[in-house]
């Protein structure tokens, strides 16, 4: 496979439209797909198995957390979600509140739903660039309704904080990272996911 994604260019007269590329996600499962606010289509390799395992321990704290607050939903990194701008993005590990979810139809619960989680988690793989991770991070601190963000770079061992309007904020080597307001009560434990 490939260690930076794949981009594929559609030309204008050839973009799909969200029904199609939800279908083109669906037959293609296997593959890590995500579309930007400009239609193009990245194709990420799948995660070894070192940082699968690390993805489902966050992922497992979060929900562990979720069931006992009861005040929202909680979603793994094979969600799509469409956000405002056009894209289709799939955060590592996500939280949306109850009330922001039960807004949304049947319909739009069953495809990528068009909403932009209230909490955003990326894992940084081995080979994944830090850079468009933090474009992508920036890119939701954008979106209606989010109030927290987190991007775990493994590699370095840092947690970069990012909340609406305000720049992001470096943890060195943190034993834990807490959620702050948005999830109160919720600490993520460290040794879990480096």
């Amino acid at each position: 496979m490939f260690s930076s994604p794949l981009v594929v260019q559609i030309p204008p007269s050839m973009q799909m439209t969200d029904e199609q590329f939800f279908d083109f996600c669906q037959v293609n499962r296997d593959l890590r797909i995500e579309r930007n606010q400009f239609g193009e289509i990245s194709i990420m390799a799948s995660t070894g198995s070192e940082t699968g395992n690390r993805n489902f321990n966050l992922a497992g704290q979060l929900y562990v957390w979720t069931e006992k607050d009861g005040t929202g939903i909680c979603f793994d990194s094979s969600t799509g979600f469409k956000l405002s701008t056009g894209a289709e993005r799939s955060p590592d590990a996500c939280w949306i509140k109850l009330e922001r979810w039960n807004a949304l139809s049947p319909e739009q619960q069953q495809r990528f739903a068009p909403i932009c989680s209230d909490f955003v988690v990326e894992l940084r793989s081995p080979s994944d660039n830090l850079k468009p991770l933090k474009e992508k991070m920036e890119e939701y601190m954008k979106e209606p309704g989010v109030q927290l963000g987190l991007l775990i770079d493994r590699k370095h061992r840092r947690v970069y904080i990012y909340r609406p309007g305000l720049p992001e904020e470096c943890l060195e080597n943190p034993a834990t990272v807490s959620g702050e307001s948005v999830l109160p009560g919720f600490v993520l434990n460290m040794s879990k996911v480096w």
